[in-house]
């Protein structure tokens, strides 16, 4: 079968979730805690970046000029996420390659800079795709983003445009509005869904900045217990922007 093949065929598959898994918090956390981790050789590619930071890659596959698929995970996420390795499984499954773009920090090792990664942060999914053109520029390329990574995808699609190089692309999940999401994250059963998610958020940032310069400017951040919260707090001082929802409203992917 063709690569060509196995693509078109994905396209035209349907999913249907079990009755037992009809109710959307049940499928969040069965996915999250119950999933099976498929065990996958992969390797690390470490990509330094023009600013002097870095990124810790993930591939999978051998197949010479196979085509590759870019992967970008969501909040938190990691090579040990496990929609990361069962979909890095299928991709070798089908004698394709791919590539996990561990955000910056999410790898074992902490980023060298003073920030981290957001929601609209592109530019480091732009330098991934131009190193593999540069060294395979025949290469179909093609990606799959979940959650803030699904984010980052649409919003770098939007930003090229017809300029894009990608065959394809999916996005999982998506925060499309990220000020709508934060406020959905605060209200009824998904404050659970929060609360896992900032505890995360803040040990990040506790873990990077211990020894640093900065890290006075995190000592209250125990505190936080919202995304707007943290985001205001956090997100947007370390990265350029006036406030949580000036982050929100340049960043999300519905623009």
């Amino acid at each position: 079968m063709s690569h060509q093949s196995v693509i078109m065929r994905y396209q035209h598959n349907t999913f249907k979730a079990p009755s037992w898994l009809s109710n959307p918090h049940i499928q969040t956390l069965w996915g999250s805690f119950m999933r099976h981790r498929p065990h996958v050789a992969w390797r690390e590619e470490r990509l330094e970046l023009p600013d002097g930071d870095f990124l810790d890659l993930v591939w999978v596959g051998k197949t010479p000029n196979a085509p590759i698929v870019i992967l970008l995970h969501g909040l938190n996420g990691s090579v040990d996420s496990r929609y990361a390795m069962t979909l890095l499984h299928a991709i070798e499954q089908e004698g394709l390659r791919g590539v996990l773009i561990q955000f910056r920090g999410c790898s074992k090792t902490v980023n060298r800079l003073p920030r981290a990664y957001h929601s609209g942060d592109t530019g480091d999914l732009a330098a991934v795709v131009q190193r593999i053109q540069k060294q395979e520029p025949l290469t179909p390329l093609y990606a799959v983003g979940y959650s803030l990574g699904g984010n980052v995808l649409l919003k770098w699609l939007g930003e090229t445009g017809d300029k894009n190089p990608l065959r394809a692309a999916v996005a999982v999940s998506v925060p499309f509005e990220l000020d709508k999401a934060a406020d959905r994250l605060n209200s009824g059963f998904s404050k659970v869904y929060q609360w896992w998610l900032v505890r995360g958020l803040k040990n990040f940032h506790q873990r990077k900045f211990k020894g640093h310069p900065m890290e006075k400017e995190f000592k209250d951040i125990d505190k936080i217990k919202t995304f707007w919260e943290f985001d205001h707090q956090v997100t947007a001082p370390l990265h350029g922007f006036s406030s949580a929802q000036d982050y929100y409203t340049q960043s999300s992917s519905r623009q």
